[in-house]
């Protein structure tokens, strides 16, 4: 149950983009013929660095600009996988969710996450925490640090701070269906099934060929609400 739980963790692998500049056009034989006309003196503060150079955009104003682009990319794929027919396609387009939902931006919560993940795999639990700590204090919306938290405390059997922590992933996404799938399995080690059952069927709900999730449904189902007649 608790290596199940793991899996659900939310991964991203960056991506590089390439670009490829091309090179200058040859300048045309005529053109080197021509008189050139005389130029006026430049103005020194047009061509100034300050004046000709743009400036860097600032990392949070560059993540603002793109967020209504991953907004919408977000919504594409999750509309796909709710009518994805077969699990292969429907696990392809989650992979993609997973990847549009974790990206940080920044070099040093990208560090602290990686840092956490190592302490987690040595069960170092109380540095995995602090470390997720750090990175929810500079980013309080990463949802993967929430997320990561609270499979920690799930894992030191913290059951209350591991279901707040998914109670705020489900807040700020409420399509998260890992985070759905870990609140149906900690209510279900608490022995609360129907609220188990709830929030399986939410995940079904958003990914309705989530095999693990199915599978979990017909049990809680067949146990809180017996079989049909």
């Amino acid at each position: 149950m608790r290596a199940f739980f793991a899996v659900l963790l939310l991964t991203v692998s960056p991506l590089a983009a390439l670009a490829q500049t091309a090179p200058p056009a040859e300048t045309p034989p005529a053109a080197r013929t021509e008189p050139v006309p005389q130029a006026k003196p430049a103005d020194p503060q047009a061509t100034s660095p300050q004046a000709t150079s743009p400036q860097p955009k600032s990392p949070d104003a560059a993540a603002t600009a793109g967020e209504p682009d991953r907004a919408k990319r977000l919504d594409a794929l999750f509309a796909a996988l709710k009518v994805a027919p077969t699990q292969e396609s429907a696990k392809s387009i989650a992979d993609r969710i997973d990847i549009a939902l974790t990206p940080s931006g920044s070099e040093t919560v990208d560090l602290l996450m990686s840092r956490a993940a190592i302490a987690t795999q040595a069960k170092d639990y109380d540095l995995a925490v602090q470390l997720l700590d750090g990175i929810l204090v500079v980013d309080p919306n990463h949802l993967d640090a929430w997320n990561r938290r609270a499979t920690v405390f799930y894992l030191q059997q913290d059951y209350a701070d591991a279901l707040a922590d998914l109670r705020q992933v489900v807040a700020r996404e409420p399509r998260h269906y890992a985070a759905w799938m870990g609140i149906a399995l900690i209510a279900k080690d608490l022995g609360d099934e129907k609220r188990a059952l709830e929030a399986i069927r939410k995940a079904r709900d958003i990914y309705p060929q989530f095999e693990q999730a199915e599978n979990m449904e017909e049990t809680l189902s067949l146990s809180v609400e017996g079989r049909p007649i």
